[in-house]
């Protein structure tokens, strides 16, 4: 059984290595993705195309002004005269906030009164708008705070845990270790039978003493070890080139990523053998991605869906790995934490490779 089965481990290893579409899934297109997709998803807003409109002829107005030109992170590319002013740069997109102070706050200040300050920020953009409105706010209320020349019974004193910069690439990568290794592992399995199937080897292999499960064996394996391969390179890139920490167990780590592999190779094995060609096989693993890293709480959190989407998270093993990485990059997660996520993982990968067994076995008879 087991000569068998390792002879076609190496079939599939010399299959996937001399396609040249299969190299680049295995090669090119993680590091394109680690290259780029970290700095293209970054919710740090760092270059903030600011315009001023300052009627004020006081100290105050001046002084307020200031603190966001200089401010890191702002960039002055207007300074305006007048209210009209405004409209043309927010509707063309030339900037991201509109500064307006009015004409009476340095003498409403000194005398005590409220000053109101105008912020405008285009809301096309509606997460980058809530940034910078918290950004501001900020701003200001330091502003307030010297004003007031006495420390304010009560102020807030804010300290984030786990990331203390609050840095969008502390956040971002452990989640693409689960979205490159899922496109990698998913789009090799998808290819696999669907290929042999298109250069006629898929019927020769049926024929062969192999069993249903002995081929899901063989072609589990190769994309198995791929997909380690691949997150080790991604964790020495993480840690090293993008010195996110990784201060939890690392067995806890590769324990959960072991199952979240196998249900992606399920499934993709599910795929290419319900597909007839390899055009077919890409579209089905496409469509199963998407769904995929939107339920599973990488672009938004799963506690702001709706209820019927929450359940059909759970049947989502990205959504149990994603916890269980962020867990461990950032907070050194407890074994109970790791195992409460990794059993359902197990249960869904068994569930999908006995099903792509099932397929193969109903193909054979």
């Amino acid at each position: 059984m087991w000569g068998r089965i390792s002879a076609l481990i190496i079939k599939e290893f010399l299959a996937t290595l001399k396609d040249k579409r299969s190299r680049g899934v295995i090669i090119a297109l993680p590091f394109f993705q680690l290259l780029v997709f970290p700095h293209a998803t970054t919710l740090d807003v760092t270059s903030i195309r600011l315009a001023v409109l300052n009627k004020d002829s006081g100290t105050l107005g001046r002084d307020l002004a200031a603190r966001f030109t200089a401010g890191q992170g702002f960039r002055l590319v207007a300074t305006l005269t007048h209210d009209a002013g405004i409209t043309p740069l927010v509707k063309a997109g030339k900037v991201d906030l509109v500064l307006h102070i009015g004409e009476n706050f340095s003498q409403n200040l000194k005398q005590g009164l409220s000053a109101p300050v105008q912020l405008i920020v285009d809301g096309r953009n509606s997460n980058t708008a809530l940034i910078l409105l918290n950004y501001t706010s900020q701003i200001v209320a330091d502003f307030n705070r010297e004003m007031a020349r006495q420390p304010l019974p009560a102020h807030l004193v804010e300290r984030a845990w786990f990331n203390p910069n609050l840095l969008s690439f502390w956040s971002m990568l452990p989640g693409f270790l689960a979205i490159i290794t899922l496109v990698a592992t998913l789009s090799i399995t998808g290819f696999a039978v669907a290929r042999e199937k298109e250069v006629g080897t898929f019927q020769q292999l049926l024929v062969t003493p192999l069993r249903p499960m002995e081929i899901v064996i063989g072609k589990t394996i190769p994309a198995l070890i791929i997909g380690l391969g691949e997150s080790i390179v991604i964790l020495l890139i993480a840690v090293y080139g993008y010195e996110v920490p990784l201060i939890g167990n690392l067995l806890f780590l590769y324990l959960s990523l072991f199952f979240f592999l196998l249900s992606s190779i399920g499934t993709g094995l599910m795929i290419s053998s319900l597909a007839r060609t390899q055009q077919q096989a890409l579209l089905g693993a496409f469509f199963f991605i998407v769904p995929t890293v939107i339920l599973s709480g990488f672009a938004s959190p799963i506690a702001n869906m709706p209820e019927w989407i929450q359940i059909l998270t759970y049947l989502n093993p990205m959504r149990y790995f994603l916890e269980i990485s962020h867990g461990i990059f950032l907070k050194d997660a407890s074994a109970e934490f790791v195992l409460a996520r990794v059993w359902p993982m197990a249960l869904i990968a068994s569930t999908a490779l006995l099903l792509a067994a099932w397929l193969f076995r109903r193909r054979l008879y």
